[in-house]
């Protein structure tokens, strides 16, 4: 399919979307590695081969934690037009950023060394968006069950060495430590998730 479009001329762009929730008293350190990887992200300052280390880890820290996944969903595109794919990852960049929790203040963490305590949440969710380009079956199917999830992932890091993504974009909540989001959150502002 791909020698075909490209013999017409034309290239085959996804933008796709994946919700993770992970759940339970171990999940907590998974912010470590989203929030080191943003910061690593803001400093790559836009190289796509950063990017993509930054995905790739976050993707295998992920299929790590595979116990604690508890519900998921997907959405995504195929565009034609190069300008209309950036236009709606750029769509999908701003509804995750809105969601509760995604709100990453990398200079607020300075002032936590203050508290003695910090609440420990027991909820994650992790938005991971993409744009590639060709065709990638384990991406542009129903996500809602654990196989096909971890092959997502998995397709995800290949794509990353395929040298095939051209946006990559990760939000998660809660973006600041001491934060918690709780069930209520989830369902007000996550009403997407399917439970696995």
């Amino acid at each position: 399919m791909r020698a075909f479009n490209k013999m017409m001329g034309r290239t085959r762009f996804v933008v796709c979307r994946l919700f993770l929730h992970l759940a339970g008293s171990d999940v907590a350190p998974i912010l470590g590695v989203l929030n080191s990887t943003a910061r690593e992200a803001i400093a790559a300052d836009g190289d796509l081969q950063e990017l993509g280390e930054g995905l790739v880890e976050i993707c295998e820290t992920l299929l790590r934690y595979d116990e604690s996944w508890l519900s998921a969903s997907n959405e995504g595109e195929v565009f034609w037009d190069e300008g209309e794919a950036g236009d709606y990852v750029n769509e999908l960049f701003n509804d995750s950023g809105e969601r509760y929790g995604a709100d990453l203040d990398i200079s607020s963490a300075a002032g936590l060394n203050q508290s003695f305590s910090i609440p420990v949440t027991r909820n994650v969710i992790v938005m991971l968006t993409v744009a590639y380009e060709g065709e990638v079956p384990d991406l542009e199917t129903d996500l809602s069950n654990i196989p096909a999830l971890k092959d997502a992932l998995k397709a995800l890091i290949n794509l990353h060495y395929k040298e095939k993504l051209r946006a990559i974009q990760v939000h998660f909540s809660p973006a600041q430590l001491g934060d918690e989001l709780t069930n209520d959150h989830l369902f007000q502002y996550y009403p997407e998730l399917i439970p696995l």
